[in-house]
């Protein structure tokens, strides 16, 4: 993998004379406070505005201010005019948008495609405080307040959508956000490096346009320059998908937009060779065509080394909302701010998730000291702070420091998951390092206990029995919760998940901790309804396993195809890209995108829930499986039905029953329930 600067190192701009403000002003009456005339950089985010290292406007706004630019946010602006985009002037720089910590599509619909009525990242939890599409919508306000501006997309929205992809919410596969957004740049994934590099730059006079060689960015060419060659992954009918072609200066071409949007194999071929273009030692540029564009992607990111990502969390953010919110309760600013992030990434893969697509797939460790400094600032600086940290960890809780044994090996591998279908013999699975880390962590004057609330890969976690026994015995607080997600080989092979006698090692582990250390804890399984290559059989089965150990799962999800998941492209395409997608060779997978069956499996989930029983007897009657219907243990759902329920039609029916039709702003016709 090739050496990069040091995010630090750059000489900073001349603005830096100005020094640190409070917070990122996001009034011109600010600015003036500062000694301002312009902003460098002004950020248009979808959230409110924090200033915590949880919340991406904060992390680019202060990395930008280290750097010596003059920052300034436009948070959750009115889009009805151009007018609320000129609040700070014109930036002498460039607008960077984002949709905020959240797809602005999954932060306002749910995966019945009903419109949310709240907002975590919006004053008071408001709903309908950002557009649909955020991204692009913020993106045309810019161009229309200053047409000479350039515009950079970044955040998990156009990270996510850098490519043409499958749309859940309209039902047919966009072009690139980049393209609609009609920005000048994109930077995907954690950006950090990437946007030091190119603000440099576009300081220095170049446009932001011409900028093809930075790791993690993707701009529109009209054609593909001289010197390249191409390995050609867009012929569906050949075996080649690209990655035989070492040479240097060699791009891998993806199916175009045209192509994908005509051909669902198609797609899935496209998704996998993205996915497999993601690991930055191997990857080669990617270009897809648009038209009379190509969208040109450079490889991803070179990971921030531990000192970097040191530098990031320690820079002097104000923990706390701005002022201009005098006291209104943010809900997700609520849940973390008294947590503490200790990593990044996930080489889990797990094929519905977006951690690794947007964050990558190798860990980014910040040093001991350093979170250790970050709990006492939450201990002293934190109002309100009770002496509890309410989370350690991160996407993964127990990833921390995690890495492939051999970098060689790791700079040349291509597989999706370094723990599917078992933990690759060169993955280093110890948790010393952050059994040492929570310790260290327990004994600052201050804090009373350190909860671990992240997402703990339990099938690592039985790796190291000392793990779960110091889990267990001071950092879980009544109940843990982790996702198996499901019981069944079908959807779990899909979804590149281990088998649930993984869990069921986990659960007799974390049971006689608990035992031992007199503690009555509780796991709390998450699972997910109507993935791709479930079957009718696979929820009942899982129904009746839920029911056997006596769970009763109270919030439950359903399948949401997020944008350029592998599980999406199974259920667009019906096809499974974890293997070779060619013409006549891929292989079938089952999808479930009607949704009267999406309710039925969700109602298998809450097989409790008396709402669900005439649907449920209505499905296992059809399935041949009535012996499963009646009073007794090993039965499923009972024969009588309480006076008053059962009348809603079912789970999907009665969540919504309160609310009247939804009408969604975004274009684009929906597929009927059948």
């Amino acid at each position: 993998m090739d050496a990069a600067k040091n995010i630090f190192s750059y000489r900073k701009h001349w603005a830096h004379r100005f020094g640190v403000a409070p917070f990122l002003p996001m009034s011109r009456e600010e600015m003036d406070q500062l000694g301002w005339d312009q902003c460098d950089v002004i950020l248009v985010t979808g959230d409110a505005y924090v200033d915590h290292p949880s919340f991406g406007m904060a992390i680019i706004g202060r990395l930008l201010e280290s750097q010596g630019f003059r920052v300034g946010i436009i948070s959750q602006p009115d889009w009805q005019s151009a007018e609320p985009f000129k609040a700070l002037g014109k930036p002498a720089l460039y607008f960077g948008v984002t949709g905020g910590n959240m797809d602005s599509m999954v932060n306002r619909y749910t995966s019945d495609r009903r419109l949310r009525h709240n907002d975590s990242y919006t004053p008071g939890g408001e709903g309908g405080k950002r557009p649909d599409r955020s991204t692009i919508v913020y993106a045309q306000r810019c161009r229309e307040a200053y047409k000479d501006v350039p515009i950079m997309l970044g955040g998990i929205e156009s990270s996510l959508r850098r490519i043409a992809h499958y749309d859940y919410w309209s039902d047919k596969v966009r072009r690139s956000i980049l393209i609609d957004a009609k920005a000048d740049i994109l930077l995907y994934g954690n950006a950090e490096r990437a946007i030091v590099e190119v603000t440099h730059r576009i300081a220095k006079g170049a446009k932001p346009s011409e900028i093809d060689d930075v790791r993690g960015v993707a701009v529109t060419k009209p054609a593909v320059p001289e010197g390249w060659t191409e390995a050609h992954a867009d012929d569906i009918d050949a075996a080649d998908e690209g990655a035989r072609a070492n040479a240097a200066n060699t791009l891998v071409r993806l199916p175009s937009y045209e192509q994908v949007s005509a051909d669902p194999e198609t797609y899935a071929r496209a998704s996998r060779v993205l996915h497999r273009e993601s690991n930055p030692g191997n990857a080669r540029p990617l270009v897809q065509r648009h038209g009379n564009q190509e969208v040109w992607l450079t490889p991803p990111p070179i990971p921030l080394t531990t000192e970097e990502m040191d530098g990031v969390y320690d820079l002097p953010y104000a923990r706390a909302p701005h002022p201009a919110y005098e006291g209104q309760k943010i809900p997700a600013w609520d849940m973390i701010k008294t947590s503490v992030t200790i990593m990044r990434g996930c080489f889990g893969g797990c094929s519905f998730c977006s951690i690794t697509e947007h964050e990558g797939r190798i860990i980014q460790s910040r040093s001991e000291g350093s979170i250790l400094k970050e709990i006492e600032t939450v201990r002293d600086k934190v109002e309100g702070f009770t002496g509890i940290i309410s989370d350690i960890g991160g996407p993964t809780a127990n990833m921390y420091r995690m890495a492939c044994k051999d970098k060689r090996t790791e700079s040349l591998c291509r597989k999706p998951s370094c723990v599917y279908p078992g933990i690759c013999p060169n993955l280093n699975t110890s948790h010393e390092s952050l059994i040492q880390l929570y310790r260290k962590a327990r004994e600052l004057p201050g804090i009373k206990k350190i909860m671990v609330a992240s997402g703990v890969r339990y099938d690592l976690a039985v790796e190291s029995p000392t793990y779960i026994k110091e889990l267990v015995t001071h950092h879980v607080g009544g109940y843990l919760k982790i996702a198996p997600e499901h019981t069944e080989k079908g959807p779990l092979s899909k979804m590149m998940k281990p088998g649930i006698g993984a869990y069921d090692r986990f659960k007799k582990m974390f049971d006689e901790a608990a035992k031992k250390a007199g503690k009555e804890y509780f796991l709390i399984p998450y699972f997910i309804a109507a993935h791709p290559g479930t079957t009718d059989e696979d929820m009942m089965n899982l129904a009746l396993w839920l029911k056997r150990n006596k769970y009763r799962a109270d919030q439950v999800q359903t399948f949401l195809p997020s944008p350029m998941a592998l599980s999406t492209a199974m259920y667009y395409s019906g096809k499974n890209p974890l293997k070779a997608v060619r013409r006549g060779a891929s292989e079938e997978v089952e999808t479930i995108k009607g949704l009267k069956q999406r309710r039925l499996h969700k109602a298998f989930l809450r097989y409790h829930d008396a709402e669900n029983w005439p649907l449920l007897r209505d499905a296992l009657k059809r399935m041949g499986r009535a012996d499963l219907i009646g009073p007794g243990k090993h039965q499923l759902i009972p024969a009588w039905q309480p006076a008053g329920t059962g009348l809603s039609g079912g789970e999907g029916k009665r969540l919504g029953k309160k609310h009247k039709e939804q009408k969604f702003t975004t274009k684009g016709v929906f597929p009927k329930s059948r």
